[in-house]
């Protein structure tokens, strides 16, 4: 069940973080509003969840399970979202 909500919750981040890029890059999108939100979104799943999963296994505490997991997803994308943009330059 938490994995669940994990997972609808960087849905959202995914989201929001796809619909700041415009404002951040100045509506440069090299692979479109769709492909943003789609990087984005999927950015933030697979590092979110990795996040929810490794930490814990690496002895980590409860604080820096909810740690990773409150920042790094929305990091990573906006670099994915970054590096996608140099790419297409």
């Amino acid at each position: 069940m938490d994995l669940l909500f994990l997972i609808i919750a960087m849905i959202l981040i995914g989201l929001l973080i796809g619909y700041l890029a415009g404002y951040i890059w100045k509506e440069n999108r090299p692979i479109g509003v769709k492909g943003d939100y789609i990087a984005a979104i999927l950015t933030t799943i697979i590092v979110g969840v990795m996040d929810w999963l490794v930490i814990p296994a690496m002895g980590f505490s409860n604080t820096m399970r909810w740690l990773g997991v409150i920042f790094e997803p929305a990091a990573s994308a906006l670099i994915v979202l970054w590096i996608i943009r140099k790419a297409k330059q």
